[in-house]
């Protein structure tokens, strides 16, 4: 798209009121303006990059001491960018996303950063160029400020790492960001600026996106090219506003040749989030199947979101759980095996760096037969089929994105025990073996004040009206607060 004519519609999206402007998008402090808003002042030549890179420089400084959110963290770079970017807008060269803040999750490689992959166990290797989401961001004018931590091999839904300080949720830090995406949803919340990536294979974006209270999109598998590709495996956006996440869906979405799986490229309407919800079919899924029981508060969340979608005309039913303990348990023998792989190669040296937490259940797969492993990767393709079953017939399903609300910033997992390591992704972890996109969009707050996500479910590949409905639940949502100011 010409520079031009992406700036006429970011003006226009810019003069349409976000749901989460009560947040802070309007807010005096650059850090906190969304992307359309920083678009439309870039291009009136209001506003400057370097302004605004060093708005959000500032805000790292005053707040990472306390969330330890990022990782190889270069002002320098950033602010170096930031004016190359301001030269192109002064010379009328602006490039689509031009001069917007942005982190990238540390296991999506940018050019001459490591890639611990969270873990002390790993060599500082410089990585030789950027992975395909980071080469996107670049390539639209994105200013990268940094990476953002996550925990061991990308396998806790915490910000407990061996490498990485322990990383923490702006919105109580004594609770964790969640994980594996642990830096990128603390960064969101804290507003080191409006675009931050992902990545998710059981609920890594989603479930510190529900915890930190942002938006997080697992796409449909394949739309976004990554590298290196895996099974159910994806990046994506998580920012403070949908908007936000469907203008960097316009970059990230572009091909690459690097990922063998991923989908045809398609030049879809991701600024398009109008939808009408009158006569939607909403399925409602309240119960997960399996694993922890329900937070009373997270029940009466979506039980109030569910009622709020009736009210505006959709068609809701509810959705019985399909996941079994079968299925759940045959994903954790396939993964710790997956990850005993990766472990077992290292000396003893290494392996001791390893998180005790995920070593002890890494070292669950070594014993595995052939026999069980395959029964356990037969037991994802059991749960592929089941979703897509369950689901299908609607047009969209709503569910908790987790049964519980963040937990203490310490442990490894809501129940920190490594022999019932997924008790709490029974509600993400099927969309990621069935292909489908869906999110995690704010659905209020507990008495104490924590974030409630909401997860809505498409049907597969319908990337597009997972974006529409969540930007209608935005401003629907009847529990919006200022964002957290440490």
């Amino acid at each position: 798209m010409a520079a031009g004519r992406f700036l006429e519609e970011n003006y226009a999206l810019s003069t349409q009121t976000s749901s989460y402007q009560t947040r802070g998008s309007s807010s005096a402090d650059l850090a906190d303006w969304s992307a359309p808003e920083l678009l439309e002042a870039f291009a009136r030549k209001a506003v400057s990059p370097v302004e605004v890179t060093k708005a959000v420089i500032a805000r790292i400084d005053t707040y990472e001491p306390r969330l330890q959110a990022l990782y190889a963290f270069d002002p320098d770079a950033a602010l170096r960018d930031a004016r190359a970017s301001e030269q192109r807008w002064m010379s009328g060269q602006a490039k689509a996303l031009d001069g917007i803040p942005a982190t990238i999750k540390e296991n999506i490689a940018t050019k001459g950063t490591p890639v611990p992959l969270g873990t002390a166990a790993r060599p500082l290797i410089p990585a030789a160029e950027d992975a395909p989401s980071a080469a996107r961001l670049r390539e639209d004018g994105v200013v990268i400020l940094a990476k953002t931590t996550m925990p061991d091999y990308g396998m806790l839904s915490s910000g407990l790492s061996s490498f990485h300080p322990l990383a923490r949720n702006p919105w109580d830090l004594s609770k964790n960001p969640g994980g594996s995406s642990a830096g990128a949803g603390a960064a969101a919340a804290a507003g080191y600026g409006p675009f931050h990536i992902g990545t998710d294979i059981g609920g890594s974006i989603r479930l510190p996106a529900s915890w930190c209270g942002v938006f997080g999109l697992k796409p449909s598998f394949g739309r976004i090219p990554i590298d290196p590709t895996y099974y159910g495996r994806v990046a994506g956006p998580m920012t403070r506003t949908v908007r936000d996440a469907a203008l960097m869906m316009k970059s990230l979405t572009r091909p690459d040749v690097r990922d063998p799986m991923s989908l045809p490229y398609q030049d879809l309407p991701w600024l398009d989030l109008d939808i009408d919800i009158k006569g939607l079919k909403i399925g409602v899924m309240m119960q997960a199947g399996i694993g922890m029981p329900l937070d009373p508060e997270v029940r009466e969340a979506v039980e109030r979101a569910a009622k709020a979608l009736a009210e505006a005309g959709a068609i809701v039913e509810e959705v019985p759980a399909f996941i079994t303990r079968e299925m759940l348990d045959g994903l954790d023998d396939f993964w710790r095996q997956r990850a005993w792989m990766d472990i077992a190669p290292l000396s003893d040296e290494d392996r001791a760096k390893i998180l005790p937490y995920i070593l002890q259940w890494a070292e669950g797969g070594k014993a595995l037969t052939g026999a069980e492993v395959y029964s356990g990767m037969n037991q994802m393709m059991v749960m592929r089929h089941a979703a897509v079953a369950a689901t299908h017939r609607f047009d969209f399903v709503i569910s908790p994105v987790a049964p519980c609300v963040a937990y203490p910033a310490e442990l490894a997992s809501p129940i920190h025990n490594p022999e019932e390591p997924f008790e709490h992704i029974g509600y993400t972890v099927a969309l990621n073996m069935s292909d489908q996109p869906a999110s995690s969009v704010n659905g209020g707050f507990t008495t104490a004040g924590l974030p409630i996500g909401l997860q809505i479910i498409g049907r597969r590949f319908d990337d597009v009206g997972v974006l529409r409905l969540s930007h209608a639940w935005e401003s629907m949502c009847p529990d919006r607060r200022p964002w957290p100011k440490l």
